[in-house]
């Protein structure tokens, strides 16, 4: 492992100054649980260490019935899916934070972590994209809010800039009669990187669908938000039709690579198979059926 400089920071101005006097080899630690990977592989160039778990702004969780969900870029997972109010009203989150490593990995990884990593294959960002989530992020230019949508930009890139990290991510309250998903493929317990993932939140008026948003995982360069699928079941009934039609429309989308995890015709099959079973799951949900 390449040697390295910590530091750390007690506030966002703090860290923010020191990722800026770190220049381009200054990183965030926040779990650390995929950067010490990296720097120890030697796969970035690292210099400094800028520690933020000790600044009030990065970690608990707050949940209001109007505002929603507001959650520390830096909060542990346990917490997350531990959370009463998440297991409550945004049960695709806990589903995906609660596979994301081991419960050692839990203690230290986070969904702020999670997300500017920028994997491809990412358990928790379709989770965060159908979530409609948007990341709160500091840096030299001040504060901004960027879509979780848009914010990964290709395997390992994102738009943050120098000397910017992520404070918060905040997901709006769910609509009435709404319900959301989560699920992945994966080979065998002890193959922990997705295949593929899905993710999808359903609002029902009646047995028609008011709106939806679906997410894709490990099947494209980045995250994707499947506008296609989610319009081939708005205004439509729910039903064995529309659901394979949003099926059709996330395999279609689909933009794999094969390797050693599954072969591009595998993925486009699992990404419309996992997208129906998240439709039907929120679905159940929206319906109160558990």
């Amino acid at each position: 492992m390449q040697a390295v400089r910590y530091a750390r920071a007690t506030s966002v101005d703090q860290a923010v100054q020191m990722l800026r006097d770190g220049g381009e080899e200054a990183r965030v630690l926040a779990g650390g649980t995929d950067v010490i990977v990296l720097a120890r592989e030697r796969r970035r160039d690292i210099d400094l260490f800028v520690d933020i778990k000790h600044i009030p702004d990065v970690m608990g969780i707050t949940y209001d019935a109007s505002d929603g969900l507001t959650v520390g870029a830096a909060t542990p997972l346990y917490q997350v899916y531990g959370h009463p109010d998440v297991q409550a009203h945004y049960p695709a989150l806990v589903a995906a934070s609660h596979v994301i490593g081991g419960t050692a990995i839990q203690g230290r990884a986070s969904l702020g972590g999670n997300l500017a990593n920028a994997s491809p294959a990412a358990d928790s960002i379709p989770a965060m994209i159908v979530l409609d989530g948007v990341a709160r992020i500091a840096g030299p230019g001040g504060r901004r809010e960027v879509p979780i949508a848009e914010f990964c930009t290709g395997p390992g890139r994102s738009v943050l800039e120098p000397g910017e990290f992520i404070v918060t991510l905040h997901f709006p309250a769910p609509a009435a009669n709404s319900g959301s998903a989560w699920e992945r493929f994966i080979p065998r317990n002890e193959m922990d990187i997705a295949v593929v993932n899905a993710a999808a939140v359903i609002t029902l008026d009646g047995d028609v669908v008011q709106d939806a948003r679906l997410a894709l995982g490990a099947a494209a360069p980045t995250p994707l938000l499947l506008t296609d699928a989610a319009q081939a079941l708005v205004g439509r009934r729910l039903d064995d039709v529309s659901i394979e039609a949003a099926s059709a429309a996330a395999s279609a989308a689909a933009q794999p690579i094969t390797d050693m995890r599954g072969s591009i015709q595998q993925r486009k099959h699992l990404a419309g198979v996992l997208t129906a079973r998240v439709v039907r799951a929120a679905a159940a949900r929206a319906r109160n059926e558990g």
